[in-house]
């Protein structure tokens, strides 16, 4: 399988106490104290923990990188094919992900069965991946070992996995009207620089019919200019019924970021939502892609169609 309708998408299963779930590395290293904390609170929640090898690894030549793209992988696939795992955490991200892509067997991890998968920022690739070869949704999450998961990220995360009926209706604090309108369609997207990166790649998936969620970190806004123009002139927004956008920390004042995305964006003619609430920061909700759901830029909301998980 090459490609997979995001309407028709499967949603995994909510995971319940008792479930196993896995933590994987693959993207870059992970710092020791933070997946500690992060263990502890999984299990608080009745999961049991497997750890995976890459969580420890570094690479000795390329520093940012969790060990090799081998041993990523592996962990990666060797989780999604035990049956008593339910569910696979990426531990964070920072780059490595596209370079274990062509090193997964996906036809194997699609005999293996539906299986939830979360994380955010370079795991957008492997969102896109598991939604084009795997034909499931994912949630876009704060992830384990991550500054960012602090008490209200995770908690938004655990009603996300335990209770998906509790947060069908995603709203951050600072959600404002860029674009009004309202729109209907499955989320699409994620981390933008990843977006573009998957350009001419197998896991490319336009945004058509969708509502886009996009966010970035540490990316200057003459590079968002230019990531949106690629993505622009590529045609990956063609036709998108809607876009949600989240943070952009450290890429630059807000009402330049702001005003890019009116400058960009704005012509689409579809409904935006600025500062949604997910995202590089503390509290960021968890996103789900792949399920249908309504934006109301009026209202500033994104609403699942359905709960993220079945």
């Amino acid at each position: 399988m090459t490609r997979a309708d995001t309407a028709a998408l499967v949603r995994p299963s909510r995971l319940r106490a008792g479930d196993t779930v896995a933590i994987v590395a693959p993207a870059g290293p992970v710092p020791r104290h933070l997946l500690d904390s992060a263990v502890g609170v999984l299990e608080s929640w009745g999961l049991s923990v497997r750890l995976f090898d890459s969580v420890h690894a570094d690479n000795p030549v390329f520093d940012y990188l969790a060990g090799g793209d081998a041993e990523r992988a592996r962990d990666f696939q060797d989780a999604w094919l035990d049956p008593d795992i339910r569910a696979v955490f990426a531990a964070r991200g920072g780059y490595g992900c596209l370079r274990i892509l062509d090193l997964v067997h996906w036809p194997a991890l699609r005999v293996a069965g539906p299986k939830l998968f979360a994380g955010s920022s370079d795991t957008t690739a492997l969102h896109e991946a598991v939604g084009v070869h795997l034909g499931l949704t994912t949630l876009f999450s704060p992830m384990p070992a991550t500054a960012h998961f602090d008490p209200p990220a995770a908690e938004h995360l655990r009603r996300t996995l335990f209770e998906p009926e509790r947060t069908r209706v995603l709203r951050g604090p600072d959600a404002a009207t860029l674009v009004p309108g309202r729109a209907a369609g499955p989320v699409v997207g994620g981390n933008l620089s990843l977006l573009v990166s998957s350009i001419g790649a197998p896991e490319h998936r336009p945004a058509r019919g969708g509502i886009a969620v996009l966010e970035d970190v540490t990316e200057d806004v003459y590079r968002l200019d230019r990531i949106l123009t690629q993505l622009l002139r590529s045609g990956w927004f063609a036709d998108v019924a809607g876009i949600a956008l989240g943070s952009w920390t450290e890429c630059g004042r807000p009402d330049e970021v702001r005003a890019l995305m009116l400058d960009r964006l704005g012509p689409l003619g579809v409904p935006i939502v600025w500062e949604l609430g997910f995202g590089h920061h503390g509290g960021a909700l968890t996103v789900p892609l792949g399920v249908p759901a309504v934006l109301d830029a009026d209202a500033a909301t994104l609403t699942l169609t359905e709960p993220a998980l079945s």
